[in-house]
């Protein structure tokens, strides 16, 4: 059931989400600083492009100190709105029964763009 989500995921705008999340990942790279961000985008590009099937899970050491500063800059520079777009597409895909399970999907994809920091894919 996660194959064909994932095909009709991509159809209907799964690959603009991935294309968008690769592209500033790989900008965000093009700077030391912006590595660890860079690296978070391209987790999130993957998640983006098949969400059917995967799980978002914290990490062994996700109670650091240095997550939780990368978490807050995230969220000053762009985390907060990548999810409040999530939560946009959610609500507009739970209007009907046909979207609710795309509508679940945008919600996993907002909880890990509002603090992707000590989070991983599984």
């Amino acid at each position: 059931m996660s194959i064909i989500g994932n095909i009709i995921w991509i159809i209907f705008g799964g690959i603009f989400i991935f294309l968008e999340y690769i592209i500033a990942g790989i900008l965000m790279c093009c700077t030391i600083v912006g590595i660890p961000f860079g690296l978070k985008a391209i987790q999130l590009s993957v998640l983006g492009l098949a969400p059917f099937g995967q799980k978002v899970v914290p990490n062994d050491s996700s109670g650091g100190c240095l997550s939780i500063i990368l978490n807050i800059f995230w969220l000053i520079f762009g985390g907060f709105w990548i999810a409040l777009t999530h939560l946009v597409f959610a609500i507009l895909f739970a209007i009907t029964i046909i979207g609710l399970p795309f509508a679940a999907q945008h919600i996993k994809l907002a909880g890990f763009a509002l603090t992707p920091f000590g989070k991983s894919l599984k």
